[in-house]
């Protein structure tokens, strides 16, 4: 077991969630996780899965409740929860939130909670606009301290042509290298 605390912040983009939860539950075993859950994971069924299956999925493998409301995540920071805050997937909106200072949801509160100590920010992009109404957004991330991103690339160039997303089997040394201070190279992938 490492001795890492890594706070997880699960967004929409709920066609990743299945993908997502095989990944958390494979770092829940390594790993001390804190299950961070948007307003809309929570609380939505999609074609992809049940809420409340992803839920107890969440909080199973964590061996704690999830983070589901502002609230509960106002002392993400104060109390030092975790050494690292991954938000995987990272939609287009809450990457927007994040790049403009809104603190709207209990992801947003959790990385504005932990940034004030400074601590790194891991980004895993899945987003349909990244290379349109979100590119300001990815980029002003970019250039700010403290955020790291998983290595991302387009899915489907012929058919959403502005749409990136992270590559899930690197969000491991991502972190490992967030850690140290270092962005994980190469950031674009095929």
């Amino acid at each position: 077991m490492r001795t890492e605390r890594i706070g997880f912040a699960l967004c929409g983009s709920f066609c990743n969630h299945p993908k997502i939860l095989m990944l958390f539950e494979e770092m829940a075993e390594s790993f001390e996780m804190v299950p961070i859950l948007s307003e809309n994971t929570a609380r939505y069924d999609t074609r992809f899965g049940l809420a409340d299956d992803l839920i107890a999925r969440v909080e199973r493998a964590a061996g704690r409740p999830a983070i589901r409301t502002i609230v509960e995540a106002e002392p993400f920071g104060p109390q030092d929860l975790a050494d690292v805050l991954v938000i995987a997937p990272c939609t287009g909106n809450t990457l927007a939130k994040l790049a403009h200072g809104i603190t709207d949801g209990p992801v947003t509160m959790a990385a504005k909670s932990h940034l004030r100590n400074g601590k790194p920010v891991v980004i895993a992009l899945a987003t349909n606009d990244g290379l349109s109404a979100s590119a300001p957004n990815l980029a002003a991330l970019l250039n700010r301290k403290n955020y790291y991103f998983v290595p991302f690339g387009q899915d489907d160039p012929q058919g959403k042509p502005t749409s990136l997303i992270a590559d899930f089997s690197q969000l491991v040394p991502t972190v490992d290298a967030a850690l140290r201070g270092v962005q994980l190279q190469p950031l674009l992938v095929k």
